[in-house]
């Protein structure tokens, strides 16, 4: 029992689960980010229909960043917070063409694809290690995200 931590999980294994989390972190973080610029730059016919989907996404991604920040916590970690660490951790580059919605549909899948991956490669750990709380967020994660994946692909007639 020494090797537990305060909710009973394996310390080494949660340590584990923390770093991967932390990556996650930076992943949502310079999503986001990206984001609100495609909400705040978008230009062309579809304005008006994706800069209001562009919103509902950043402010999704928002409540997704302070649940795995959360989650860090709980499992007795501290979550990164500097954008120059999330820049310099993250797999999602950081966007520079924010006003072409095609380039910007295209973007958004290609960071949901790393999510996808990330998550599942967590969902798995904390499935090792019976932590029912990181694996019922990563698993509703995964089900939300692949549903976007089918309408943004859509979007892009790749259904």
């Amino acid at each position: 029992m020494s090797n537990l931590n305060q909710i009973g999980l394996n310390e080494a294994k949660t340590k584990e689960l923390a770093i991967l989390l932390n990556d996650l972190l930076a992943n949502y973080s310079t999503f986001y980010q990206n984001v609100r610029g495609y909400h705040w730059n978008i230009k062309g016919d579809k304005f008006f229909e994706l800069h209001l989907k562009f919103e509902e996404l950043y402010n999704n991604l928002f409540l997704k960043i302070d649940e795995v920040a959360e989650r860090i916590l709980t499992l007795g970690f501290a979550p990164n917070h500097k954008y120059s660490d999330y820049l310099k951790e993250a797999e999602i580059p950081e966007s520079k063409e924010v006003s072409d919605g095609h380039k910007a549909v295209s973007n958004i899948l290609e960071a949901f694809k790393i999510l996808l991956l990330k998550q599942r490669h967590i969902l798995n750990l904390s499935d090792e290690i019976h932590d029912e709380g990181t694996n019922a967020q990563m698993s509703d994660n995964i089900r939300e995200q692949e549903k976007l994946v089918w309408m943004y692909s859509s979007f892009l007639n790749k259904g």
